[in-house]
């Protein structure tokens, strides 16, 4: 585990994919950096690789992660993502096995080591509990735990979900941060994932098909704040 992260609960993060890019993504970046102020709420922004050193640069709160990368060294792999450039290009993190590009136990073991060695923080995803509770023992940074079957549905997991994945992460390693997802898109469902027990939650298509950014990301980011504090008067 990478010690000089700097991410703290609660936290949020966002997930353009490839519903937007450049001066879009760096609007929506801009966005998120307000409202990060605002709320002081730590937010994670999975910026798509060509936009990652235009956000890095313009934002001062945000945390700005790649997509993903490569365990390969320096020198060969036209088409892969060289770990040393995403690092150089301003990101501070980055997020690996996503459903979208999962890996193999033994690379994403690997990969995970990478990260640490070039002290970049990690974000790891799992589609269940008992993944979660494995992915656990390499020690990321952050697990998210989201089904992959309520991806970009606009239905959550229930609260017996987001307990029982806290409780296999925690189990395992207490330091590491357990973001629950998968289906999130109003401030409702952000909510639900924060009080619940949740250290963080986060949003790809939720936000990025809403019709007003400012709105939902405004939305979204005070519902972090506002379940964490009614969560710690408990």
């Amino acid at each position: 585990m990478y010690k000089g992260c700097t991410i703290k609960p609660p936290f949020f993060e966002i997930g353009p994919k490839q519903y937007a890019y450049g001066k879009d993504i760096l609007r929506l970046a801009l966005l998120a950096d307000a409202a990060s102020k605002k709320y002081d709420v730590d937010i994670i922004f999975t910026t798509p690789y060509c936009d990652i050193r235009m956000v890095a640069e313009a934002t001062e709160r945000i945390h700005v992660f790649a997509p993903h990368m490569d365990n390969i060294p320096v020198g060969r792999g036209l088409t892969n993502i060289l770990p040393e450039s995403v690092k150089a290009a301003g990101a501070e993190g980055v997020m690996l096995n996503h459903v979208e590009r999962p890996l193999g136990t033994a690379e994403l073991y690997e990969t995970i080591k990478r990260a640490d060695e070039l002290e970049l923080a990690t974000i790891v995803c799992s589609d269940s509990i008992a993944e979660a509770k494995a992915v656990a023992q390499f020690n990321p940074n952050i697990i998210t735990c989201e089904p992959a079957e309520l991806i970009g549905t606009g239905k959550v997991a229930g609260t017996e979900y987001i307990t029982e994945s806290v409780k296999a992460v925690k189990g395992v390693n207490p330091d590491i941060y357990v973001l629950t997802a998968a289906g999130v898109s109003c401030g409702a469902h952000v909510y639900q994932n924060i009080f619940g027990g949740a250290d963080a939650t986060g949003t790809s298509s939720g936000l990025m098909k809403a019709p007003d950014w400012a709105a939902m990301v405004d939305e979204m980011i005070g519902a972090v704040r506002k379940a964490w504090d009614d969560r710690m008067a408990k």
